[in-house]
């Protein structure tokens, strides 16, 4: 009996698996590599929304989009929200840009009306923790440079949320290991 052609089969769909292993890693580093960009073109987009509404006036932004932008003025303002959404793309690590759009809450056409993805929302504590790095960059970010009045105030504003977070990752008196190694 020859078994040759179950070797040669058995070396075919290995060499296939492999495929499809290789290529399934490259598809999700494809898919964060757009994501990375369209964060990245929203973030030069709010950034140049600012300038240029604080050079030429608010009227002048849309203008400014038409004629420098080459997507549409939707895929712009999704961009723009995206960026605004998270602080960090890390966040979206292994979503697609639709993906990260719907849990984000930004609305865009069905790819299509038949199939549905089931994609859950980002958890409250992440947007909550985005608004909150958003909020201190927008500061600023460094708080070394800050005048010691106001320091005292971002100490005094910010002393009940650092009491409740502290919990979190400090060591507990029952056996030194702290709450996060715990739930983990």
């Amino acid at each position: 009996m020859n078994d040759a052609g179950p070797k040669s089969a058995a070396r075919e769909i290995n060499r296939l698996h492999e495929e499809v292993v290789r290529r399934t890693a490259e598809s999700k580093d494809a898919l964060h590599a757009a994501l990375a960009a369209a964060w990245s073109a929203g973030q030069l987009l709010n950034a140049e929304k600012k300038r240029v509404r604080r050079t030429m006036g608010g009227g002048a932004w849309l203008l400014w989009l038409e004629q420098h932008f080459r997507g549409t003025r939707r895929t712009a303002s999704n961009y723009m929200r995206l960026a605004a959404s998270v602080a960090d793309v890390a966040f979206l690590q292994g979503l697609s840009l639709r993906q990260a759009y719907f849990r984000l809450g930004i609305a865009t056409e069905p790819k299509c009306r038949a199939t549905s993805v089931h994609v859950e929302p980002l958890p409250a504590h992440v947007r909550l923790a985005t608004r909150l790095v958003r909020a201190i960059k927008e500061e600023g970010g460094d708080f070394g440079q800050l005048p010691p009045a106001q320091m005292a105030a971002f100490r005094q504003d910010l002393r009940v949320l650092y009491d409740q977070l502290r919990r979190l990752f400090e060591p507990t008196s029952n056996n030194g290991a702290s709450a996060v190694s715990k739930s983990a």
